[in-house]
């Protein structure tokens, strides 16, 4: 922290841009409020309004009230035609709209007098020449695993080496340094080379070679040989930047976390708090992805007869502003919430958990790589075979109770979990790799001020 007697200038401004959707959205607000609160800098975010969703403008604002040091600086997009992708991911239209926007953050820059940028990786090669214009140093903030960092930074030099996939499309992935990415792990929209978010994916990830840095949401124990990989350059080509492990990135306490939920019940943090130790599932399926009715329902059956306590954040549509569905409805009617009773919580609102095992069902995008990451470090299981995204398999209620009582009922998978946090808090804590990365990542904005 910079001394009373140190130059103002001493102190710099870090701009934050986050591109859309919760899981973009929540770790930028994390590092803002560390940035802010540990490491002596000036914070500001660059906010998009309005938001694609509901939980979006609700975690900002949320965010700006609880913490007033953190500020807000509006990003008003150009127009965006948003009919020339037809029945495209509104999140994917948000990413676009964004990119196409990025000449007009030049002036939003200087008039910050910001020190260094640091952005999404879904903006940052469009981003990146607007910084260097600007002679502001650029930093991407990856927000998934460094293994997933590990395949955006490769993915291009894999499709060059096979003529663009062949005519076989996309296969197995194998990542020097690291480890085999199967097909079936890609996202799907990678296997279409005239998707947009393939378009968008490519193009990101041949430009981290331009960024000042890269920020990502993992730790050294965590994720050994992606994190070594990725600064040794056995990754990508000579002259790939800076790698600053700085996760996890520790959650912030908002107004929201104690919002009521069901029918008008006590807030989810409240509630969780009444719940003996190690009691809960919780079920998340992120904010970007809807589950059919069908498999709600299955879901609903499987939870209920896995006897344990659940806290369930259910989604029934891709953007949550066009959520209108009754929970009852979506859940088979009011008798599946009463035979709940107190032993659940189910909400539409967004909540979080940290610090639990982890029975992994990845439906969507990068999901499955990630899924790896949870496997393999020993927070939990990820059961392959249950459905992808756009398969048509339906999961029963049988065999979500089954892993689930095999989960909880586990005492290995809790005390590998418990490792795993133990060593996630001596990263983060003050001398710890994470902490140290955040600080060396500070001391530079701090030279470039």
């Amino acid at each position: 922290m910079p001394t009373s007697g140190e130059n103002a200038v001493a102190r710099p401004h870090v701009v934050l841009l986050p591109s859309a959707g919760m899981g973009h959205m929540v770790p930028f607000g994390r590092l803002a409020v560390a940035l802010s609160s540990a490491h002596g800098c000036d914070v500001s975010i660059a906010t998009v309004l309005p938001t694609v969703s509901a939980a979006e403008s609700r975690h900002l604002e949320g965010l700006f009230a609880s913490h007033p040091a953190v500020r807000r600086l509006d990003f008003a997009l150009a127009p965006f035609d948003e009919s020339a992708f037809p029945g495209a991911d509104p999140f994917f239209l948000r990413f676009e709209a964004m990119r196409r926007s990025a000449p007009l953050l030049g002036p939003l820059l200087a008039g910050a007098s910001a020190s260094a940028l640091v952005t999404d990786i879904a903006l940052s090669s469009v981003v990146l020449p607007v910084s260097r214009e600007r002679r502001v140093p650029c930093y991407v903030l990856f927000t998934a695993s460094a293994a997933m960092l590990s395949f955006c930074a490769y993915f291009p030099s894999y499709l060059d080496a096979n003529a663009g996939g062949g005519d076989g499309g996309v296969g197995d992935v194998e990542i020097p340094g690291v480890y085999r990415v199967p097909k079936s792990s890609i996202p799907q929209a990678l296997h279409d080379p005239k998707h947009l978010f393939t378009q968008q994916f490519v193009a990101n990830g041949r430009g981290l070679v331009d960024a000042a840095g890269i920020l990502v949401n993992t730790f050294d124990a965590l994720e050994p040989e992606a994190v070594s990989a990725l600064r040794q350059g056995t990754v990508a080509a000579a002259g790939f930047p800076p790698v600053f492990a700085v996760g996890p990135l520790r959650p912030v306490p908002l107004p929201a976390d104690n919002e009521p939920a069901k029918n008008g019940a006590t807030g989810y943090m409240e509630w969780l708090d009444a719940q003996p130790a190690r009691s809960v599932v919780y079920v998340s399926f992120g904010s970007r992805k809807a589950i059919s009715k069908d498999q709600l329902l299955e879901l609903a059956a499987g939870l209920e007869a896995s006897g344990h306590r659940f806290l369930w954040v259910v989604k029934s549509t891709v953007v949550d502003k066009d959520d209108a569905a009754d929970l009852g409805d979506l859940l088979g009617g009011e008798d599946f919430l009463d035979r709940s009773g107190d032993r659940a919580l189910v909400t539409k609102a967004w909540a979080a958990a940290c610090g639990v095992p982890v029975l992994a069902w990845p439906r969507f995008g990068d999901q499955r790589v990630n899924a790896g990451v949870v496997a393999r470090g020993g927070l939990g299981a990820w059961v392959e075979t249950w459905s992808w995204e756009g398969e048509n398999g339906l999961v029963t209620g049988e065999e979500v109770a089954e892993k689930v009582k095999a989960m909880m009922e586990d005492n290995d998978v809790a005390k590998k979990a418990a490792k795993v946090r133990d060593a996630a808090t001596a990263a983060t804590a003050e001398g710890g790799t994470s902490y140290r990365s955040l600080a060396e990542f500070v001391a530079r904005c701090r030279g470039a001020a």
